[in-house]
């Protein structure tokens, strides 16, 4: 069995002090890094996404309903954008970034460039590097459980890779919306381990 861990846009401005802020994202973010270094807990492949908003449209507005649209976050080289710091990217072999120029929930909306022989960029999309790799068990963590942990957990499974959500390394955003989220996940064959950090 080959397994990847999927953490899903672990970045500054989905943790506290950022503009579209988690409760608990830091502790995310710090937990994570001590699974990647626990010695008995094996990953033969890291990634991450990346929200890296540079034209999203609709997604972002002044006046958000935060279910479609939202406030300006997680903008293409800005501080917020950034993975936070208590995420430790030294094991992370690529970064999967969404959300260019239309709203993206899932990091298998995402793709990482690579410089091919020819010195051309090629964008690789997750499940594409996931097949290449020949991953056949997937673990998804990160925020927002009841946002993008949901969608790219349900795309994982959709794709076929046999999928783990570790809901102690989530944290959501609200308990109606991350319960929502968890039928839905259920409902799509996905194992749900744990459970997520709630505000309050």
């Amino acid at each position: 069995m080959t397994r990847c861990l999927v953490i899903v846009d672990v970045q500054n401005d989905f943790c506290p002090g950022g503009a579209l802020a988690v409760e608990h994202g830091d502790e995310v973010a710090a937990a994570i890094t001590s699974l990647l270094a626990r010695g008995d807990v094996t990953y033969d492949h890291v990634v991450a996404t990346q929200d890296f908003h540079i034209d999203p449209g609709s997604h972002f507005s002044r006046e958000p309903d935060y279910v479609d649209s939202w406030p300006p976050h997680c903008r293409a080289g800005s501080y917020g954008a950034l993975l936070h710091d208590a995420l430790s990217t030294k094991r992370i072999e690529a970064v999967f970034r969404k959300g260019q120029y239309a709203a993206a929930y899932s990091g298998f909306e995402g793709s990482t460039s690579t410089v091919t022989a020819e010195g051309e960029e090629d964008a690789v999309g997750l499940a594409d590097w996931l097949r290449d790799k020949g991953v056949d068990d997937v673990h998804v963590v990160g925020l927002a459980t009841d946002h993008c942990v949901r969608a790219t957990a349900a795309d994982s499974a959709a794709a076929g890779f046999p999928t783990t959500v570790l809901l102690d390394l989530t944290a959501g955003i609200a308990p109606a919306t991350v319960e929502a989220a968890l039928e839905q996940l259920r409902a799509g064959g996905v194992r749900l381990v744990g459970e997520p950090l709630l505000p309050g």
